[in-house]
């Protein structure tokens, strides 16, 4: 199995948000879509979901720090199935 950093996608013009929750720790079997943390800006709260199926193996954020498009959240270690079906990456 291979481990697969998990970052946080394109949100917006939004940098340095601030992580309000964490919604999974390492161990947890996670599915994709499934949110693994809550970020807040001026505003709003947003989910961030998953975009790999798999085991959390480590955790690279916690509450109360600030993160920007691309900081990684998690390594998560891909299931059989998401392995197969995830394109290999040049």
């Amino acid at each position: 199995m291979s481990l697969i950093e998990v970052k946080v996608p394109d949100i917006g013009d939004f940098s340095g948000v601030d992580v309000i929750e964490v919604n999974v720790k390492p161990g947890d079997v996670i599915e994709k879509e499934q949110t693994l943390i809550t970020l807040e800006s001026d505003k709003a709260s947003m989910e961030v979901p998953s975009d790999v199926a798999g085991t959390v193996k480590e955790i690279k954020i916690k509450a109360g720090d600030k993160v920007s498009q691309g900081t990684v959240i998690a390594l998560v270690e891909a299931s059989a199935d998401a392995a197969a079906a995830a394109p290999v990456k040049a």
